[in-house]
């Protein structure tokens, strides 16, 4: 297994990460009334953390794909997030309550603010949408034969979404977070 983190293009204002691997999680399936539809269910144990961040204002993301979620791959994905911050602008970056989103010895770039979700409240969280988008749309019944494939398929998976701004602004923009200017 690589540790190295595998980039992904695009500036962002809300935070979060995904568990994508070969215990995937199930997902809708249409189907006639009365029909039982199958779908592939991995059994085995083999995973990668895609930590991905969106500005919808903006309609950019910065994305990293990782083989685990600790406070040194938060670290990397903050400093990520701050390399697409806009030259002279500061981010808010709204994130849930992770142990690892608050730890004491995370590295947070100069050019970003934490501002943590109140606790159990994911569905404040834009990026929430964004991981059942890409699990209905690419992720989802799914059988991967590796984990260098897990990785591959989150890369494409991210590049797909952040290639559509539109898209990528629909999924995530929320009338309660709008960017202020002096």
């Amino acid at each position: 297994m690589n540790d190295a983190p595998a980039r992904l293009t695009t500036d962002p204002s809300c935070k979060d990460e995904a568990r994508v691997g070969q215990q995937g999680t199930l997902t809708r399936v249409g189907a006639r009334r009365g029909t039982r539809p199958r779908a592939p269910r991995d059994r085995r144990h083999a995973w990668a953390y895609l930590f991905g961040a969106v500005c919808p204002e903006r309609a950019v993301g910065a994305a990293l794909v990782l083989p685990y979620a600790d406070t040194e791959a938060t670290g990397l994905h903050l400093a990520e997030i701050g390399h697409h911050v806009a030259p002279g602008a500061h981010a808010v970056v709204v994130l849930d309550g992770a142990g690892w989103h608050a730890a004491g010895d995370l590295a947070v770039p100069e050019n970003l603010t934490l501002l943590p979700l109140p606790r159990y409240s994911p569905e404040l969280n834009p990026v929430e949408n964004v991981w059942e988008y890409l699990r209905q749309n690419k992720l989802g019944h799914r059988v991967w034969p590796d984990y260098e494939a897990i990785v591959a398929t989150c890369c494409e998976a991210w590049n797909w979404l952040a290639a559509a701004p539109d898209r990528l602004a629909s999924i995530t923009r929320r009338e309660w977070a709008r960017a202020v200017s002096n």
